[in-house]
């Protein structure tokens, strides 16, 4: 298995799965080490000792390091506030069109929070979840996973005519972008991260990425894996109930 990151082209379509958790039902243990034969030197006993103890701070390591916050905005938390290019937009780089927008509040650097940017280039996801549930996918051009994730999107949402379907391009060339969403005929938003501040700010590190939120913002939960649309129409009927 290869990787490129942080969306980079993977053999493996699925991310591996989370190590257990903690407190439900099952917890990462050390083996105890190992009785020395009756003639191994007191040497060999002792380096299998350290050995063991070593694999076992590599394990409670990685369970302590797989957070929430590596995997997506966490469960019940509102989303971040983002305004970002549309793709599609016949505009280039101008003014508040270069770079995403993930300021809370207006300041030196910032003239407007990103709520507040309301601008028919860009997309503006405190808009979409003022209108209804969000269902947000983030993609990377020349990714083949990604972009069948997407393309799955624009089958599905239109049967969900109240949920706002929108997708957001993590850096990358426009030209290809717009290529992309031409060849692949997608309708729906889709924004582009110039400088990644909005993947930083959902915490996405793999692809296919997608947030589920409701109405107001609340994030209800983060998928990574390549979702088929039985899979995509049950986590969004979830969702809308």
């Amino acid at each position: 298995m290869s990787t490129e990151g942080p969306f980079g082209r993977r053999d493996d379509p699925l991310p591996p799965a989370p190590p257990p958790e903690a407190g439900r039902g099952s917890e990462p243990l050390t083996p105890a080490p190992p009785r020395p034969p009756a003639r191994a030197s007191n040497f060999t006993w002792l380096l299998g000792v350290l050995c063991i103890l070593g694999l076992g701070y590599i394990t409670l390591n990685t369970v302590r390091t797989d957070a929430p916050g590596s995997r997506g905005v966490p469960v019940g938390q509102p989303m971040p506030a983002f305004t970002a290019p549309l793709a599609a937009s016949e505009r280039r780089c101008e003014g508040e069109l270069c770079n995403a927008n993930v300021t809370r509040r207006a300041g030196e650097d910032v003239r407007r929070a990103a709520c507040e940017v309301q601008l028919p280039d860009a997309l503006n996801v405190c808009e979409l979840w003022r209108r209804g549930p969000v269902v947000l996918a983030f993609v990377a051009t020349r990714s083949e996973l990604c972009e069948r994730q997407v393309d799955v999107l624009q089958r599905v949402r239109r049967r969900f005519p109240t949920v706002q379907f929108a997708a957001v391009s993590v850096r990358g060339d426009r030209d290809d972008l717009r290529r992309t969403i031409s060849k692949r005929g997608w309708t729906l938003p889709v924004a582009h991260d110039t400088n990644g501040a909005v993947s930083n700010a959902y915490s996405v590190a793999i692809c296919p990425t997608i947030t589920f939120a409701r109405q107001g913002g609340r994030v209800t939960e983060t998928s990574l894996d390549l979702l088929d649309e039985a899979a995509l129409t049950r986590r969004i009927q979830a969702l809308v109930r």
